[in-house]
């Protein structure tokens, strides 16, 4: 009896879970069709607006500026170099890095010891070369005395002929005379032609003394020249730069010693491209006379100068492109040789341009022009400069309108924009003032609506409970509640 009573009562426990289990899996299933039954959230939708920085295209004049950089040079750079070879036994106290020199100034002195023995040598036999030269002058003398005195005697000699043969014609003189009278005329004119030739080799004597004498005295010179050689002259006034000796050292013939620098005479070298280049010749194919400024970055303090562009390069160079150009400068404080400066040339002007942000040009040369309903459209432009972060344009039809600075990918022909413009404020966001029936709805759907995310719920509600609420949120939420 027990065992029936309890299996009685299993079984009603059974059929009651039973029945639990199928009533709750009823309602679980009326209400997972329920849900699926309903119509879904949908949103409105909005188009989306871009605020994008825009600039009014302005045609005016502009005068181009072409930025390149340079090397500032010394038009007079010498380098100074031993002339003989010795030993460095003076320096000058200017003679050092840096150092500042005047135009002949004594910089260095080699040892002159065999320079001086070798222009005492030679100033000797210059000596002696001009007293063989004022010999051979006297023997010349005394050669053509000789002369003179046999030709006087050869013309007595003659005379004594003539008389002896006038003898012998009358009948008075006799053969044996004539014939002594003919050899003592013929030895006299004998008498002459020696000494003829005796004056013939005392002027070439004089010749060769004279010749001599030419070649002692070059000789002279060269040892004047090679004594000066010891001493090392400042040409000009300049600074000396790469110094390389210090008294006592031995030197060698034609060794560098220091470099001299004029550092007044400078000049700047820079390179432009060839269609750089090409914009700054004349109707004629010569340069212009262009001003062009430098300026130096020094840790902060911008060192500048002013010139002119003066010449360029007669050859490009192997394995160069575009053109070398040089520019004069006249007064140039602070700059040296070997600076590293920014140059910068003002171009001819151009006329009916506009400057534009170089991010407002695509690599086609289009830009985003802001048109009707505040709509992009695409317009083209001619890219004429390229100024740093800059462009020049020129462009047909947009003057006045509103071009876009910064493109992106979201931009695009069609799309709305809110146009920002430098130095305006954006606009403030349009507000409204709600009744407290109208605000109380507001707040009930966002209190109900469990689709709204707990941090937007929250800066809603914030917003509602302003006395001024934006519009945009009002015309939001009564979409929503519309709907």
């Amino acid at each position: 009896m027990r065992f029936l009573t309890r299996s009685l009562i299993g079984l009603f426990l059974t059929a009651l879970t039973i029945g639990l289990l199928s009533y709750a899996g009823t309602t679980l299933y009326s209400a997972v069709q329920a849900r699926l039954s309903e119509e879904p959230f949908s949103r409105p939708a909005r188009e989306r607006v871009v605020s994008v920085n825009v600039v009014t295209y302005t045609p005016e004049r502009i005068q181009p500026e072409l930025e390149v950089f340079g090397e500032v040079r010394s038009r007079r750079t010498l380098d100074l170099r031993a002339a003989s070879s010795g030993r460095l036994i003076e320096l000058a106290p200017e003679f050092a890095e840096g150092g500042r020199v005047q135009a002949g100034t004594v910089l260095a002195r080699i040892d002159p010891v065999d320079a001086e023995s070798a222009l005492a040598v030679a100033r000797a036999d210059a000596g002696e070369a001009l007293a063989d030269l004022r010999e051979a002058e006297r023997g010349l003398v005394l050669a053509n005395d000789e002369l003179n005195a046999a030709v006087t005697q050869a013309g007595l000699r003659d005379r004594a002929l003539d008389r002896q043969r006038d003898l012998e014609t009358r009948g008075v003189g006799t053969a044996a005379a004539v014939e002594s009278a003919e050899l003592s005329a013929a030895s006299a004119q004998q008498s002459v032609l020696s000494r003829r030739q005796a004056v013939a080799q005392a002027e070439a004597r004089i010749n060769q003394a004279r010749t001599m004498v030419d070649r002692r005295n070059i000789a002279l010179a060269d040892a004047e020249r090679r004594l000066e050689d010891t001493q090392v002259i400042a040409d000009f006034d300049g600074t000396l730069a790469e110094v390389s000796v210090v008294e006592g050292r031995i030197l060698s013939n034609n060794e560098r010693i220091a470099q001299l620098i004029d550092p007044y005479a400078l000049e700047v070298a820079f390179r432009v491209s060839t269609a750089q280049y090409a914009r700054l010749l004349d109707e004629n194919g010569q340069l212009r006379d262009i001003p062009v400024n430098l300026s130096l970055d020094a840790s902060g303090i911008d060192l500048t100068a002013s010139s002119r562009i003066t010449r360029e390069s007669a050859a490009v160079g192997e394995g160069q492109t575009g053109r070398l150009l040089f520019a004069q400068l006249d007064a140039a404080p602070g700059f040296r040789p070997g600076d590293f400066v920014t140059v910068t040339i003002v171009e001819p002007s151009l006329a009916r341009v506009a400057r534009l942000p170089a991010t407002a040009v695509d690599a086609a040369g289009n830009v985003l022009v802001v048109g009707e309903g505040n709509r992009l459209r695409v317009e083209g432009v001619d890219v004429l400069r390229r100024e740093r972060d800059d462009v020049i344009v020129r462009a047909r039809g947009l003057a006045g309108q509103d071009i876009v600075t910064e493109r992106s990918p979201l931009l695009g022909a069609g799309i709305r924009v809110s146009p920002v413009r430098p130095g305006v404020p954006p606009e403030p966001p349009a507000m409204v003032q709600l009744d407290d029936e109208r605000r109380a709805r507001m707040v009930a759907f966002i209190e109900a609506n469990t689709r709204i995310p707990d941090a937007v719920k929250t800066r809603m509600l914030s917003q509602l409970a302003e006395p001024e609420v934006p519009a945009e949120l009002v015309e939001r939420l009564e979409s929503r509640m519309g709907s």
